[in-house]
């Protein structure tokens, strides 16, 4: 399958993630969105720490997933829908930033299994510091009811 088999991926996943309550629960948007690659950002927002004020690890997770969920939209066909099966995260530095920037990026494409991996960023002044890493697996659904696009 070609690129041009994906359909328009972008417009797709635009549509898609306006839906998703979580990522405008905080404060989400989708700033790439190319083939094989999906980025997200949000600020910083008290809302969304833990006790310590840094960034929550469900956040981080959540933003992650997201990201590396959208990255498999990009590589199949448009009547199909993805459903996370597993992920691992790894927190390697503290959430503390202006700005957050989550990256998913596919690993080994497939017909019912993909994998991605994801990358998230602390962004203040200087260079972004990444502060998690996922490994993320999706199995690709089709023909289920109630689950779309």
């Amino acid at each position: 399958m070609n690129e041009s088999s994906y359909g328009d991926f972008h417009e797709r996943i635009r549509q898609s993630f306006a839906r998703q309550g979580a990522m405008q629960t905080i404060g989400a948007e989708l700033t790439r969105v190319s083939q094989s690659v999906v980025e997200i950002e949000f600020a910083f927002d008290m809302k969304l720490t833990q006790q310590h004020g840094i960034l929550h690890a469900g956040v981080i997770s959540a933003a992650l997933d997201t990201a590396c969920s959208y990255a498999a939209y990009t590589v199949i066909e448009p009547e199909a829908s993805l459903l996370t099966i597993e992920f691992k995260v790894n927190l390697m530095s503290p959430g503390r930033g202006e700005r957050f920037l989550f990256r998913g990026e596919i690993t080994k494409p497939g017909s019912t299994i993909i994998v991605a991996d994801g990358r998230g960023y602390a962004i203040s002044d200087g260079p972004a510091k990444l502060i998690a890493s996922m490994t993320s697996t999706m199995m690709v659904i089709r023909g289920r009811e109630g689950i779309s696009g």
